[in-house]
């Protein structure tokens, strides 16, 4: 045996020998007459890494982690830990998915996201613009010799929201608030032009990230100066948050994207907070029993914000979601000022405070159809995010109560 063993070694020692001259030889004859043979500039190293900053590397949509570590009952007491088939098993800290966040201050008033691979402005302007003067400020700005920045999209924006612990829903150790107050005025601008009509900015409505209260929601997009006006915080890098749909034909839609796997369809069920996670954990669709509740940064990766059921152009009327998801419409005796065309909200495992130093007996939730104000108008948007008592014995919201709501199943692909 030890013997055989060493032939083995010395003919790998051989081959190894011929194949190193041999790639000697080429490279060396390409020397002489200037043909590259041999090219390895295409490998990534340190060096290439940071040997051109200019081109950032963006994937195309690798989910980002909220940040909330701690798990809630739905009166927002903290919970030591919650073993599966308890109560409240399969909130967002359960399983923590999604890559940490990480982000790089480059020491020249940016922010490079280790993630993401955006470089965002450090210090946004304390300015208040329209909607249109903030895509021109963000056109014309020129920052750390980079004249390449943009508005970013709300889901590049939303990337950065850190819900560890909100008020700021942001990591002000890297990225500065536009006042340096922590106040519910830190709403920032996204490239997201509403399709709808709100009550707020009619047909003229954009959408932000508020990075104090944590929302998303549409604002009048002529509205400027400081009653109106919103900030606006400046991105470059290719476009992240693209989502790559296929249809499994077994009631599961897969995106390429992020990797996750999801529910075509909700059953046409609302419930609470406790009640959705516990449905989200005993579900079976499509031969798959590790289905959950998603984290908010993962249902809001689906909103297509190109639909709204108040679109003024009719191919845009609908659900904000790709059309190869459905959505329940809401059943008539819910229904708000007389719509009968619209859809619910969507629960996701990711708790809340009201304000500050508050218990989290909110849960966030994603609005596919009509963001209602407490009288039942579209006050926010179709894709709006924002949260709502966990169950109906619950504190009052600061609009119109839903904690009855729908559950869109996903489950991580690999």
């Amino acid at each position: 045996m030890k013997k055989s063993v060493t032939k083995n070694t010395i003919d790998l020692l051989s081959m190894f020998i011929l194949l190193f001259s041999l790639m000697t030889f080429v490279v060396g004859c390409s020397d002489d007459d200037d043909e590259v043979v041999v090219d390895d500039t295409d490998e990534v190293t340190d060096d290439d890494s940071t040997s051109n900053d200019n081109e950032l590397e963006i994937n195309d949509f690798l989910q980002i982690a909220t940040g909330q570590i701690t798990l809630y009952d739905d009166d927002g007491e903290v919970l030591a830990s919650v073993i599966e088939g308890e109560d409240f098993y399969g909130q967002d800290a359960t399983y923590l998915k999604g890559s940490a966040m990480s982000y790089t201050d480059n020491g020249d008033g940016t922010v490079t996201d280790n993630n993401t691979g955006l470089m965002w402005q450090q210090v946004p302007s304390s300015d208040d613009y329209s909607w249109a003067d903030a895509v021109t400020y963000c056109d014309n700005l020129e920052l750390s010799g980079y004249d390449d920045w943009r508005m970013p999209t709300l889901k590049e924006l939303f990337s950065i929201s850190d819900f560890s612990s909100g008020w700021p829903y942001l990591d002000t150790g890297y990225f500065n608030l536009a006042s340096g107050e922590v106040t519910k005025d830190e709403q920032f601008w996204a490239n997201n032009y509403y399709v709808g009509t709100t009550v707020e900015g009619g047909s003229n409505a954009a959408f932000g990230v508020n990075h104090v209260t944590g929302h998303i929601k549409a604002y009048s997009a002529t509205a400027s100066g400081p009653v109106g006006g919103k900030y606006v915080r400046a991105v470059r890098g290719g476009d992240y948050g693209t989502n790559a749909y296929t249809d499994n034909g077994d009631g599961t839609i897969s995106d390429a994207n992020t990797g996750l796997m999801w529910a075509q369809d909700d059953d046409g069920v609302t419930m609470d907070w406790k009640d959705a996670l516990a449905y989200a954990e005993s579900s079976e669709l499509a031969g798959y029993s590790d289905w959950r509740l998603p984290n908010v940064k993962e249902l809001q990766g689906i909103v297509d914000y190109s639909y709204s059921p108040t679109a003024t152009d009719s191919e845009n009327v609908g659900p904000a979601i790709d059309p190869l998801f459905t959505c329940s419409q809401l059943p008539s005796d819910v229904q708000e000022a007389g719509y009968d065309d619209d859809y619910g909200y969507y629960w996701t495992g990711t708790s809340a405070p009201f304000t500050s130093g508050e218990p989290y007996y909110y849960a966030w939730y994603v609005a596919f159809g009509r963001a209602v104000n407490g009288e039942g108008e579209d006050f926010h948007g179709a894709g709006a995010v924002r949260f709502d008592t966990k169950d109906e014995d619950g504190p009052a919201g600061e609009d119109a109560e839903r904690y009855y709501n729908y559950v869109r199943l996903v489950r991580n692909i690999n």
